[in-house]
């Protein structure tokens, strides 16, 4: 006899005296069977520690898991404490579940897609991941692949125009040719590093959401005539109050101090405002900020942060409603911008 630990399918159905067609039918297709039958069969097996077929198995044979991976651009620790991207998590998996099927958080840090791609349907990437091996994963790998916030030539796509964005926030902000600017980026660079960006700085230039927005910035300035000086531009690893609050110590301590601070998050917006408050200097008279995205932290704040907000929620929705229908769409959702009292 079999251990309660190695039963299979065809050991069970020896060991209760009835064919594996039976044994199956109780677990997968209980209209096969009359109810005691069927009651006796799933009793007797729970009660030799039997639960059923292999559904592992199961799957590999109709090659359908029911499990969908969401690559995160960085680490699942650091994504799910941004409100921005458990926001997007939020709205992948409310429609996920509701169609049965699982999310399986993957890790932009990590080496390769080759641990998950043989027990997933596919792949939801949220933001360009910072592994280059895994971009060009996901160009070749033969499952369904949806990218959000950027492009690898699969048709399966959701955005924002970043660029048009930051250029229409950047625009309301600048209001004389000689203000002083200073932008503080948000992945500007590869390097995980925080730092002022200069022009011997390699960039993928078009590729991440950092460029484009900056692209929508430099445009903003160049319809003013305003030029930047080239150590007013800093990168800013990740989007967390520590990081932002030491490059926006940096930039408000310059000479002359920045009279604009376009940031390219609405968490960095913040930091940057409570530092400015810190110094003395008044929100908008002294300073002006302005951020990305409309958090819900940067509407409550006093004053409060003029913005771009993008449905977050939405988007994740959306991309997995492209994921599930197997749409070759590329989506562009709406963003508006929120006027505060900031700048």
């Amino acid at each position: 006899m079999s251990t309660k630990n190695h039963w299979t399918l065809k050991s069970i159905a020896k060991e209760l005296g009835v064919s594996n067609a039976t044994v199956s039918n109780a677990f997968n297709r209980p209209d096969q069977l009359s109810k005691n039958r069927r009651e006796s069969i799933l009793a007797a097996c729970k009660e030799l520690g039997y639960f059923g077929p292999n559904k592992a198995a199961q799957s590999l044979r109709r090659g359908k898991f029911n499990i969908i991976a969401l690559v995160l651009p960085d680490s699942v620790e650091y994504m799910v404490s941004d409100p921005v991207a458990s926001s997007f998590m939020r709205g992948v998996a409310s429609v996920l579940e509701k169609s049965g099927n699982n999310l399986l958080l993957f890790s932009g840090n990590s080496d390769n897609l080759n641990s998950v791609v043989d027990f997933v349907d596919g792949f939801i990437c949220y933001g360009r991941p910072r592994n280059q091996l895994l971009v060009e994963q996901l160009k070749t790998v033969p499952k369904h692949v949806v990218t959000v916030d950027f492009d690898i030539g699969r048709n399966a796509s959701v955005n924002i125009n970043n660029e048009q964005a930051s250029y229409e926030v950047a625009k309301h902000a600048l209001q004389h040719k000689d203000d002083q600017v200073a932008i503080l980026g948000l992945r500007l660079l590869d390097e995980n590093v925080l730092c002022r960006v200069y022009e011997h700085h390699e960039f993928e230039a078009g590729q991440s959401i950092a460029h484009q927005r900056l692209r929508g910035y430099q445009k903003a300035l160049a319809e003013q005539d305003i030029t930047i000086g080239e150590d007013r531009i800093w990168n800013i690893p990740e989007s967390t109050e520590r990081y932002a609050s030491i490059a926006a110590k940096e930039a408000l301590s310059c000479l002359p101090r920045p009279s604009v601070m376009l940031c390219m998050s609405d968490l960095i917006a913040l930091a940057t405002m409570r530092e400015a408050i810190k110094m003395g200097l008044t929100i908008p008279d002294d300073i002006r900020i302005v951020g990305f995205d409309g958090i819900d932290e940067a509407q409550r704040f006093v004053p409060k942060l003029t913005t771009i907000h993008q449905n977050s929620e939405e988007k994740g929705a959306l991309a997995a409603n492209l994921f599930i229908t197997k749409e070759e769409n590329k989506a562009l959702i709406n963003h508006e911008l929120q006027l505060g009292q900031s700048g």
